[in-house]
């Protein structure tokens, strides 16, 4: 049996997702939108909850496509706050709403995908932690983007939450130097 990091647990939802796509590098720019709107999703709750959602979120905000979900309007909040597949919390929806439309912006300007890679000069950092205690729940660069994204007009963006934005978009590798996806994501950078 493998050696995974300490967090991941027995749920086959959190193994798959622990062994499969946590820390892995994305560049894609929906696709780090929707982990960005997801994790605003969870703050107060566990992740392993949006996880078993991800599917219902999915569904309710147009497969995250941020073009269409920038359109939504209170008829759209208010099919949401119906929707028992996602968080039903008012301020988060029009959060994501909100998202969408400054995502639309920093997209045109500049790709979001080079706007949050650009905070780490396009290449994952690469943390060797010997054990969960070791890994941070914030750092001064998370605090830096979190300030950067409020700044823009995010929500739910506070410096943990961006923190596990960035490790579970491989911006930082922060797999225990024990667990056995800690080199395999170490290679996919070179």
């Amino acid at each position: 049996m493998c050696e995974r990091c300490a967090w991941v647990g027995k749920e086959p939802i959190y193994i798959k997702y622990h062994d499969e796509e946590w820390g892995v590098p994305e560049w894609d720019a929906r696709a780090l939108w929707e982990k960005l709107v997801l994790d605003g999703f969870q703050a107060g709750l566990s992740w392993l909850t949006i996880l078993k959602k991800r599917d219902g979120f999915r569904a309710a905000f147009a497969d995250f496509d941020p073009h269409k979900v920038a359109e939504f309007d209170e008829t759209d909040i208010e099919r949401l706050l119906d929707d028992a597949g996602i968080v039903r919390h008012r301020g988060k929806i029009q959060s994501a709403i909100k998202g969408a439309r400054v995502w639309q912006e920093i997209d045109a300007d500049q790709g979001f995908d080079n706007y949050l890679w650009g905070f780490v000069d396009g290449k994952p950092l690469q943390n060797n932690c010997m054990t969960a205690a070791d890994v941070p729940a914030f750092t001064d660069l998370s605090t830096q983007i979190s300030k950067d994204l409020k700044k823009r007009g995010f929500n739910f963006c506070g410096p943990t939450i961006t923190y596990a934005f960035m490790q579970a978009m491989g911006m930082v590798n922060d797999h225990q130097v024990t667990c056995f996806r800690h080199k395999e994501v170490q290679r996919t950078v070179g």
